[in-house]
């Protein structure tokens, strides 16, 4: 009763000016907080493959030695909300944890969904080498200016604009150019607010941007390319014939993903030519 309570409530709200007590409710205007989808298994939710494709389910995370394909570590996690800690559900988390037990510093390759400035901190902290694709900037019109087109200078706490104004960041993140906008040439290219163009400084903005810098040497791109066929198909390996849990909640399935993980690295290292010789495993 009280899940089929939360699952009904979660997505309505009082209407404007009413505490709900007189039944007058309408569909919320925004998402709940770690939304639950499901009755039949709670530790599902809503993940996005992409902007346009959706699944429900959850998130597996493997750790891959590039060179032979065997998986030294592996998770399962919700697919978004809250873990059983409290905390919001993280790649950059997961992907740390998958590597905390790694002795020395390593060169770590994944996609952009761990991209995230707090993990690429924490990696150079750790004294791992950043190879983590970065997610593309995105434009705010087609032909229009990035993040990368504008200048911040984290000592002086300023942001330039690709017309050449200078705006103060804000304690919040903010570069504000307002009313400077009105007449800038350059202005449809840049923004359609009718108040001007408001940039957002993210925390870790200068690791980021010396990712996307970093990104481009063609070193760079010929690293990645060389180790990222054999991740790709141990992850194709684990979901051939397993796209879909056997199992509900977070709990089971991560048990599930750990058993299948390690049947995979045995048929691996068979493929490599593990022998028994005089009671002693080797391989070939």
């Amino acid at each position: 009763m009280a899940l089929l309570a939360l699952i009904a409530g979660q997505d309505v709200e009082p209407v404007e000016g009413s505490d709900g007590t007189d039944g007058r409710w309408r569909i919320a205007r925004r998402v709940a907080p770690d939304r639950i989808i499901s009755t039949v298994d709670p530790d599902a939710r809503h993940a996005h493959k992409t902007v346009s494709r959706r699944q429900d389910g959850f998130k597996a995370h493997l750790a891959i030695e590039p060179d032979t394909g065997i998986i030294t570590g592996c998770a399962l996690t919700k697919a978004s909300g809250l873990d059983r800690d409290g905390l919001p559900v993280s790649e950059a988390r997961t992907g740390l944890d998958l590597l905390a037990d790694e002795a020395a510093p390593m060169t770590v390759l994944a996609d952009s969904a761990y991209g995230s400035g707090e993990f690429r901190a924490e990696l150079a902290e750790r004294g791992h080498a950043d190879r983590v694709n970065p997610a593309p900037t995105r434009a705010a019109m087609p032909g229009g200016f990035t993040v990368d087109d504008f200048t911040v200078d984290p000592v002086a706490g300023t942001a330039t604009c690709p017309n050449g104004l200078t705006r103060t960041i804000s304690r919040a993140g903010y570069a504000t150019f307002g009313a400077a906008c009105t007449n800038c040439p350059l202005r449809a290219r840049c923004t359609r607010s009718r108040t001007g163009k408001s940039l957002k400084v993210r925390p870790h903005d200068a690791l980021q941007r010396a990712a996307r810098r970093a990104a481009r040497d063609p070193d760079w791109q010929a690293e990645y390319r060389q180790h990222r066929p054999m991740a790709e198909r141990s992850i194709a390996w684990l979901v051939r014939g397993n796209r879909k849990v056997r199992y509900r909640g977070v709990i089971n399935n991560d048990h599930w993903l750990r058993h299948r993980a390690a049947a995979l690295n045995l048929r691996r290292l068979l493929a490599l030519g593990l022998n028994r010789h005089h009671a002693t495993w080797t391989l070939a």
